[in-house]
């Protein structure tokens, strides 16, 4: 065991290196072996003569309309002039935006290159969602080609959606209530409200609405009452909104009504009863004979078919016959 003076030195300078920290430890250990700081030279001039790329953002959202830039630097390159390509992927098919040193397609007079290689796109529509790919060729790099992927999803604002709702309902009986709109990305999500006042998704939830029974679909937009109750009359709206906006229908009024069961059974019995008279007053002009057919002038008669070679004398009494000649056989 080392003790006093002896130690005092030793210590001291393990605590020195101790408190350099490790940069000076990392300049030692180069010191000590050369050959690995001929290594990290080689494989950083190997870093130096690669071109790389980099994205400030490869996931732009944007809304439509407005205007992106999407993000494509060279961090590192020994070509002054590389050559530069944008690709468009969208549906499986790859098309040129940048190549040829000009803007090609679609976007040829919404969009330029900035600095070197970034893109931009004013005024941009929902046809725009898709990959873009930027290229980069640089000659004189050990690595000569690199490319970076960036997704461009462009958001749009959903229109009026489009409400059905009954007009009337019994109560007790089932209704549906449908919200649909097709122009919004993303997908929109829909909500109900009933006299300005927001409806639950499950109104078993919400004590204000225990006397309804009702379940919403916010996916779907569509509102499903199981049974109605006088409470459900209102004015109902859908609203359809999404990341971009929302947009709203017209109020439609639903009224919700009693049925007047003494009134239907009012109305069968008139009806019955209208039917009952109208069929025996049938029977009763059948029975007198007004349905049977007469053609009489006082009395008339009908002369009956005449054998050959006989005549008939018709006497005064209808009926009474008398030979003119005989039977011939």
């Amino acid at each position: 065991m080392v003790t006093g003076a002896g130690a005092g030195p030793r210590a001291g300078r393990v605590r020195g290196e101790r408190a350099r920290g490790p940069s000076a430890a990392l300049d030692m250990a180069l010191r000590r072996r050369p050959s690995l700081v001929l290594l990290l030279l080689l494989v950083r001039g190997c870093m130096i003569r690669a071109v790389n790329l980099k994205s400030s953002n490869r996931t732009p959202v944007v809304q439509e309309f407005e205007s992106v830039e999407l993000s494509c630097i060279i961090t590192d390159s020994q070509t002054n002039d590389p050559r530069i390509e944008w690709k468009k992927i969208q549906d499986e098919q790859t098309t040129y935006v940048f190549f040829d040193n000009k803007i090609q397609g679609d976007l040829t007079d919404r969009a330029e290159l900035l600095g070197k290689t970034s893109l931009k796109i004013w005024n941009v529509t929902r046809t725009d969602s898709a990959l873009y790919r930027c290229e980069v060729v640089a000659r004189n790099d050990r690595k000569e080609i690199d490319e970076i992927v960036i997704e461009l999803t462009v958001q749009v604002k959903p229109v009026a959606p489009v409400c059905r709702v009954p007009r009337a309902v019994p109560v007790g009986k089932a209704a549906t209530l449908s919200c649909q709109e097709g122009e919004g990305f993303p997908r929109p999500h829909y909500s109900w409200y009933r006299n300005d006042v927001p409806l639950p998704t499950d109104s078993r939830a919400n004590q204000r609405f225990r006397n309804s029974s009702f379940i919403l679909n916010p996916e779907t937009g569509t509102l499903v009452f199981s049974a109605v109750h006088k409470e459900d009359s209102g004015q109902y709206y859908c609203i359809a909104s999404n990341d971009a906006g929302s947009a709203r229908c017209e109020e439609q009024d639903m009224e919700v009504y009693d049925l007047n069961i003494g009134g239907i059974i009012g109305g069968v019995l008139v009806v019955l009863t209208v039917l009952a008279l109208i069929t025996g007053g049938i029977c009763c002009a059948y029975r007198r004979g007004y349905f049977i057919s007469h053609s009489r002038n006082g009395e008339s008669y009908k002369n009956p078919g005449k054998p050959d070679g006989v005549n008939y004398i018709r006497t005064d009494e209808e009926g009474d016959f008398r030979h003119k000649s005989s039977f011939v056989i």
